[in-house]
């Protein structure tokens, strides 16, 4: 049985954006409602379209509904008519009474002017009775070791089982919904299984980059005959990861070994780099490889413009335990002006082991 896994990866740029508006819909049933949840949020993603995502809600006790449809009109200030008008469908095929699904809606055409957005439920059916035989379990989850806090986004790894119920089944799909601290989805992934046996037991897995804004996500599955419950998992807080290595110091010198405070054009400088190798595990460092790094920029008078790169430079070394290196690489300037210095370690892998160096300002007359 072949398993993939297909992940709709929303990335994220918030910008301020009018409340998004939703409105109830209720058929000629007085106790089917069928409603939009008040946490319905909208931004614009990376391509620079705006997407709509949010949770459909069954507040029916015994109706089961499918083919739900939302439609989502995208506005600028000065217009009253809407630039775009989108539609989109739950996640679950078949929502099931006093449940929910996430939706996802993305505007056609990127538009910066697209300032509110007001979603209704457009139409839905009643569906046929479905068995809640579907069983997930949680083994493990975690967040890999991050470098800050800060960090937009980090690596998630899901496992777990599902059962599945007593009789064959098809079409069989695990989501995933990551939301936020207010409860608003804001990522979705989906594991798609597809046939399962009467009562087959199968792994979950998922590796997938989150937006660090998810303290939780929400987990439930479905197939052509069964659905699962909805369960809510909290996503651990990552641990910082501390850089084995730092750049403490870079200076220029002479080729006597003497720190210079001026660079003469087409003589041979020194560029010298002092790093500090830390690291509670014994041995762990021992011939370990490293590649050093030095990059030249002219600096530019416009201070968006990146300087024009004058130099490349690279020594590779290995480290041998803790403690203090030092490692210089030669450069003989060819022009005169004001350069900025960038030094970089890095391992075997092209993988940062230190943050950038000191950037060390030289004039060159």
């Amino acid at each position: 049985m072949q398993k993939t896994i297909f992940s709709i990866v929303l990335i994220l740029i918030l910008l301020p954006i009018s409340q998004v508006f939703s409105q109830e819909y209720t058929n000629t049933n007085p106790t089917l409602t069928v409603s939009l949840n008040s946490d319905t949020f909208t931004y614009q993603d990376s391509d620079g379209h705006f997407v709509v995502i949010g949770l459909i809600e069954n507040n029916d006790p015994l109706s089961f509904i499918s083919n739900v449809v939302v439609q989502a009109k995208f506005f600028d200030d000065y217009d009253s008519e809407p630039l775009e008008i989108q539609e989109g469908s739950a996640i679950l095929k078949v929502i099931p009474p006093n449940s929910k699904s996430p939706f996802i809606i993305r505007s056609e055409n990127p538009n910066s002017n697209i300032t509110e957005v007001y979603t209704k439920i457009s139409t839905f059916d009643t569906s046929k009775f479905m068995k809640n035989s579907l069983s997930i379990s949680v083994n493990n989850v975690s967040v890999d070791e991050v470098s800050s806090l800060s960090n937009s986004f980090y690596n998630l790894s899901f496992s777990g089982m599902l059962q599945n119920g007593d009789a064959a089944s098809s079409d069989t799909a695990v989501h995933i919904a990551f939301y936020d601290v207010f409860y608003r989805i804001i990522q979705i992934s989906t594991i798609k299984i597809g046939d399962l046996d009467m009562n087959e037991l199968t792994s979950l897995k998922l590796n997938n980059e989150i937006n660090s804004s998810s303290v939780g996500f929400l987990l439930f599955s479905e197939s052509d005959k069964f659905y699962s419950d909805l369960i809510y998992v909290d996503i651990p807080t990552p641990q910082l990861y501390t850089n084995p290595v730092t750049i403490s110091d870079v200076t220029v010198k002479d080729t006597l070994g003497r720190t210079l405070s001026e660079i003469k054009i087409d003589k041979t400088v020194k560029i010298q780099t002092e790093t500090i190798v830390y690291e509670d595990k014994t041995g762990k460092w021992n011939e370990t490889p490293f590649t050093y790094y030095v990059q030249i920029k002219e600096n530019s008078s416009n201070s968006d413009i990146s300087g024009k790169i004058e130099y490349i430079g690279k020594y590779d070394g290995k480290f041998l335990g803790n403690g203090i290196t030092l490692q210089s690489i030669n450069w003989i300037p060819e022009r005169e002006g004001s350069f900025s210095i960038e030094t970089f370690v890095w391992d075997a892998n092209n993988s940062p082991l230190a943050a950038q160096g000191p950037l060390l300002q030289v004039l060159v007359n």
